[in-house]
């Protein structure tokens, strides 16, 4: 019997992690928060929530990036022996009514990677759904395929026994990791089953994606990873 629990990576969203914890727990998601060395502020967001039974909290000494705090996540949800991980931010930009579909399809699905596939209202930055199409270009390259429908939306549920093929400290740790995972998921042979889901971009949002820096991340790893792929197809391997 599948046994689920929400992973959110958390870095100083004070504002709306309470919000999204409760939303979880009304739907009997048990939660573990990774907190990835927030502020003074974040730190004393968490603070009630350290008091529910149903929530586990965990402290990085020190800003790793997204990535890092998923794979920390990931990691902990085997050790607490839970099957599969369903990853949401904790920006509350993600329709969390979805999970219901997302675990339905899991319990048909038990090894299948079932993956948010954003759609998009007005309050979308533009420059957000361009970096996007030229995100999702790399990927179909690198995968030699269409399967990947969108590989940033960070509302996903995943198999834990899937993770276990893959050697997580290869993968990036931060904006980058919610991508590479999935390129590789796919080299893996993985199953995708995808949701259309409602991203909302709350007016103030808190962003931590880093225009500059990040979009240097994301187009070394598709460099790093292009070169993979070939050598893959070369060696037989396939992607």
């Amino acid at each position: 019997m599948n046994k689920y629990i929400a992973l959110i990576p958390y870095y100083n969203h004070p504002d709306t992690i309470a919000k999204v914890v409760h939303h979880l727990l009304s739907q009997s998601l048990p939660c573990l928060i990774i907190d990835d060395g927030s502020n003074e502020a974040g730190l004393k967001a968490l603070e009630p929530l350290k008091a529910i039974d149903q929530v586990t909290i965990m402290y990085r000494e020190q800003n790793g990036g997204k990535g890092a705090a998923v794979k920390t996540g990931l990691e902990k949800a085997q050790a607490l022996g839970y099957t599969h991980a369903i990853q949401v931010d904790a920006d509350a930009q993600h329709n969390l009514q979805d999970l219901k579909t997302f675990i339905q399809y899991a319990d048909q699905h038990p090894d299948a990677l079932i993956l948010g596939h954003p759609q998009y209202d007005h309050t979308a930055p533009k420059s957000r759904l361009y970096g996007r199409k030229i995100t999702n270009f790399w990927v179909a390259i690198n995968t030699c395929s269409l399967d990947i429908k969108d590989a940033m939306c960070g509302f996903r549920l995943y198999p834990l026994s899937l993770i276990k093929r893959l050697n997580l400290a290869k993968i990036g740790d931060r904006m980058e990791f919610d991508i590479e995972i999935l390129i590789k998921l796919h080299w893996e042979k993985a199953t995708f089953i995808w949701v259309p889901t409602q991203v909302t971009y709350e007016e103030n949002g808190v962003s931590h994606f880093k225009a500059l820096k990040d979009n240097l991340l994301i187009s070394s790893m598709h460099a790093r990873l292009f070169f993979t792929m070939l050598a893959r197809l070369i060696t037989g391997k396939g992607v």
